[in-house]
């Protein structure tokens, strides 16, 4: 009876998405407005506004980005958007969670073996070279001594 329960709310949470994609489609209609006037009007492409009208979360590659979308959309037509922005938060919450923590070990991995670091010579990391340092530090003594020695026999000589 419990995995029922949760079968149910994974996919009402799953259609949630198209809920959302599913207002902003049909207050657009509403609205008289074409598909092409809010592509025109937004600046956005024509397939992302069919992918959140669709709630197809996949076609996006960053979440912000999707929510940024979906809140200047629901803006440009005139909805609350703040109340769908936390109701896309609240997927976004439900989505997280279940994904395992496996996959996310994965995503971290591969995240950390594309992430190249740049370099330039502001940002290389000096090694200590304690051998150098030591080698200037006597070559000065020595070139020391050597005045105080040149100085002590002209001071003799006069």
């Amino acid at each position: 009876m419990a995995y029922k329960i949760l079968f149910f709310y994974l996919i009402e949470r799953a259609i949630y998405l198209k809920e959302i994609g599913d207002k902003l489609k049909s207050s657009r209609e509403e609205a008289g407005v074409t598909i092409d006037e809010v592509v025109e009007d937004l600046g956005l492409e024509l397939n992302k506004i069919k992918h959140i009208e669709n709630g197809n979360k996949e076609a996006f590659k960053d979440t912000y980005e999707l929510k940024h979308y979906i809140k200047d959309y629901a803006k440009y037509l005139g909805l609350d958007y703040e109340k769908l922005t936390e109701e896309f938060d609240e997927f976004m919450f439900d989505y997280t969670s279940r994904i395992p923590i496996a996959q996310i070990q994965q995503a971290s991995k591969e995240i950390e073996k594309n992430n190249k670091k740049i370099t330039s010579p502001y940002t290389i990391p000096r090694k200590s070279n304690k051998k150098f340092k030591i080698t200037i530090i006597m070559i000065l003594f020595l070139l020391l001594l050597l005045i105080v020695g040149i100085i002590t026999v002209i001071s003799s000589l006069n």
